[in-house]
Formats: C-alpha cells, sequence, structure tokens
C-alpha cells in the first residue's frame, strides 16, 4: 500500500498515541481510578482512534476509488473494501 507508506511517520505516531491512551486506561484501572476519570480516558482514546481510521479511509478513498487511473473494476473493488470497513466500524 504505497499510499500509506507515504504518511507512514504520521499513522505510526497516530498508533503510538492510541497505545499510550491504552496504557493510560490500564493504569486507571489497576489503581482503581474513579469511573470518570477512565470514562474520559476512553473517550479520548476513541476520538484518537477516530482520527487513524479517517486518515486511513481518506488514504484508500483518493487511491482505490477516486484516483483518475483506476478501471472500473478497480475502483468497484475499492468501493467494496471502503464499505465493508464502515459496515464493520458501525456494528
Amino acid at each position: 500500500m504505497v499510499h500509506l507508506a507515504k504518511q507512514k511517520d504520521d499513522l505510526l505516531k497516530r498508533v503510538r498515541r492510541i497505545a499510550g491512551q491504552v496504557q493510560a486506561i490500564e493504569r486507571s484501572l489497576e489503581s482503581e481510578a474513579d469511573g470518570e476519570k477512565v470514562l474520559h480516558l476512553v473517550a479520548a482514546t476513541r476520538g484518537v482512534m477516530n482520527g487513524l481510521l479517517d486518515q486511513i479511509i481518506d488514504a484508500h478513498a483518493r487511491e482505490h476509488v477516486a484516483h483518475p487511473g483506476l478501471s472500473d473494476k478497480e475502483r468497484a473493488q475499492g468501493v467494496e473494501a471502503l464499505l465493508e470497513v464502515i459496515r464493520r466500524y458501525t456494528k
């Protein structure tokens, strides 16, 4: 996936941020932090995950759906792959 390789550094920063936030959730649970703090940490983590997903969906759509050099078959495959991910995410 060449289009993701172009964004590799930014994507890895996002993933590392997510890992740090998940670790913060784990620490909070281990230390029996109050529920409100844990809820905020989970919500923040979900926000960062959504940002990562948005960035990857954007790259996929531009490369595998909207790219002018695609054949109709390639474009249809790109759309199906994108829709499958969206369906999984919304479940």
